[in-house]
């Protein structure tokens, strides 16, 4: 079988968390809720934490992270983060429950195929996710500067995706965010604008898409009338999705009619990583930035 089930729990500056999984197990791409309202938000869409069997975090801001310890203490869930990302997070884990993992390098969860790639961010080791099964392939694309080269090869794979529509640009250069702010939105190292995610999507997508979901927007910078009006208009047979600030969004089944080629990633100068022997728990840095306020 090829199924795989997708919902937003909660997508924006407020908390993140998005659930990927087979009708067997499944994963949590951050935990930006906290564990009770996670627990409530999956039981609105018939799911169990009891079938979530790993949570992956992409970087160390607050509202993809605060949930984090409750969670996976309470579950006892592994949880798959970079090095760069833990010792930037604050986050007090368990060492037994930390396990690193390193980019294009896929990690097997059942079932599950999990492959984390780098991405242009505001945050120590910033990675999305793309997540397979059997041929089906979901992506989880937020938080994201530019629209790299290595964004563009996974999302040319996937059958459904979470893809950031973070702010319109009038909407933003017109808005009362200070100027410093302004430009760290949209310099590189930020979001992604909805003409941006809109250029990827008409650009890259691929044929069999069925499932598209517009993510972290913006309360202050963007409306999600606006994003799914000018998506909706130009996606075909392509559903389209606003994931929500507040409440979970529908659960969500793809099936791959037509199976994704799987690709070699583009080669990429390789970053310096420290070797470690073994995983211990990471003391916090004198200070670290953990929110963005987007």
């Amino acid at each position: 079988m090829r199924e795989l089930l997708i919902a937003s729990l909660n997508s924006g500056s407020n908390g993140n968390c998005y659930y990927v999984g087979s009708p067997q197990e499944a994963i949590l791409v951050d935990a930006g809720l906290s564990c009770h309202e996670t627990e409530a938000r999956m039981a609105r869409l018939g799911l169990s934490m009891r079938h979530v069997k790993a949570i992956f975090i992409s970087h160390e801001h607050s509202d993809h992270i605060k949930g984090l310890e409750v969670l996976a203490k309470k579950y006892q869930l592994p949880v798959y983060i970079t090095l760069p990302t833990l010792r930037n997070s604050r986050l007090q884990l368990d060492a037994e429950l930390v396990f690193p993992f390193q980019a294009d390098v896929p990690v097997q969860i059942g079932d599950l195929e999990i492959t984390g790639f780098p991405k242009y961010h505001d945050a120590a080791d910033a990675h999305s996710f793309v997540i397979a099964r059997n041929g089906t392939t979901v992506g989880v694309f937020t938080d994201i500067g530019v629209p790299c080269q290595r964004l563009i090869h996974y999302f040319k794979q996937c059958h459904a995706a979470f893809l950031e529509a973070n702010y319109d640009l009038e909407m933003l250069d017109n808005g009362y965010y200070p100027f410093h702010l302004k430009r760290r939105i949209k310099g590189g190292r930020g979001h992604l604008s909805n003409a941006q995610a809109l250029e990827l999507f008409l650009e890259h997508r691929p044929a069999f898409m069925t499932h598209l979901l517009l993510a972290h927007l913006s309360k202050q910078n963007n409306c999600p009338q606006l994003v799914h009006e000018l998506f909706s208009a130009q996606a075909q047979e392509t559903h389209v999705e606003v994931a929500s600030r507040y409440q979970e969004s529908p659960l969500f089944s793809v099936i791959a009619n037509t199976p994704a080629q799987k690709v070699p990633p583009p080669v990429f100068p390789a970053k310096a990583v420290k070797k470690k022997t073994a995983k211990r728990a990471v003391a916090p840095p004198k200070y670290i930035q953990t929110e963005l306020l987007f």
